[in-house]
């Protein structure tokens, strides 16, 4: 079965339209701040989600933080939910570039970056790459790009190799993809189930996701980004990516990340600290999984409130 993008215009207190970015149409769900900023020019919070999810992932935050005076703005990456879904383009440096020109084309010099898993790691990127645009840096549940290649080195990275060995699975041609998009996409379920902590996910949660993933091309399209991320590593562009990402992030930087996240281990995340050359803060939530801003929205909205607040 597959499902029209439109499934992924949820209803709800945001408006939903596309973004020309990078040469390519995003799509965002946006909240205008719900308090007047006192000096008249509200911040830009960008949040950008990661696999297996769609921009609705961060719907606790769009509001809350716009409540809270911010103009808040969700994406589906490249390939995802209602953006475009080109056949190449899931290099991290075309995808960084994909961030930096939408906050641009929102009418916007810089942002409150917020990056969850993929969406994480491409905000490590874009912070490194165009710190420009970047006011302030949250990254949940992913290390740093270096901290996490350094990780998965057997030996060294407290088990992390063994947690990430699903990526393996997703290098095989076209066997990912029909797995995931099998039985109304159940693979998706399982995943959530696995990777979030106790209770998670609700109906509601696993169901629209597990509709997003049965989008035509978005199954495809998420194993790019692992396929590129494995097959650079043998290639002239990973040794560029690491090159690239040697220079230390210059932007004040928070790290949340949940005490029991089983495929990015908190030891392998606390790693990212030595790439930071701004002010940095590591938050640790108990009780909770690989979907912090899911299980804890709570929590995390405080956080990121402060922080993108200065």
């Amino acid at each position: 079965m597959s499902v029209e993008p439109t499934a992924v215009l949820v209803d709800g207190p945001w408006t939903h339209r596309d973004v020309s970015a990078n040469g390519t149409r995003l799509h965002v769900a946006e909240c205008a701040p719900r308090t007047a900023p006192s000096d008249g020019s509200p911040p830009l919070v960008l949040f950008v989600h990661g696999f297996p999810e769609f921009w609705w992932s961060w719907r606790h935050q769009l509001e809350a933080l716009s409540e809270a005076g911010f103009r808040t703005v969700a994406c589906d990456l490249r390939g995802y939910g209602a953006s475009d879904k080109p056949p190449r383009g899931y290099d991290v440096f075309t995808l960084a570039e994909d961030i930096a020109g939408l906050i641009r084309a929102l009418g916007e010099q810089d942002a409150v970056l917020v990056g969850h898993d993929w969406g994480g790691f491409l905000a490590w990127v874009t912070a490194t790459l165009r710190p420009d645009v970047v006011r302030r840096l949250a990254v949940l549940s992913i290390p740093h790009p270096l901290a996490f290649r350094s990780a998965l080195i057997p030996g060294r990275g407290g088990g992390q190799s063994r947690a990430s060995s699903y990526i393996a699975g997703f290098q095989l041609p076209w066997r990912p993809e029909r797995r995931l998009v099998a039985d109304d996409a159940a693979l998706v379920g399982t995943i959530l189930h696995r990777w979030g902590g106790p209770g998670f996910p609700d109906r509601e949660t696993e169901r629209r996701n597990r509709e997003a993933m049965q989008i035509p091309g978005v199954a495809h399209c998420s194993m790019e980004y692992y396929r590129w991320a494995v097959r650079s590593q043998f290639r002239p562009d990973g040794l560029r990516m690491v090159r690239a990402l040697t220079p230390p992030v210059t932007v004040p930087t928070l790290q949340i990340h949940g005490a029991q996240d089983p495929c990015i281990l908190p030891a392998a995340a606390r790693r990212s600290r030595r790439h930071v050359a701004a002010p940095y803060e590591w938050r640790l939530l108990e009780s909770v999984g690989h979907f912090p801003h899911q299980e804890a929205p709570r929590a995390v909205n405080e956080l990121l409130h402060g922080w993108a607040a200065g």
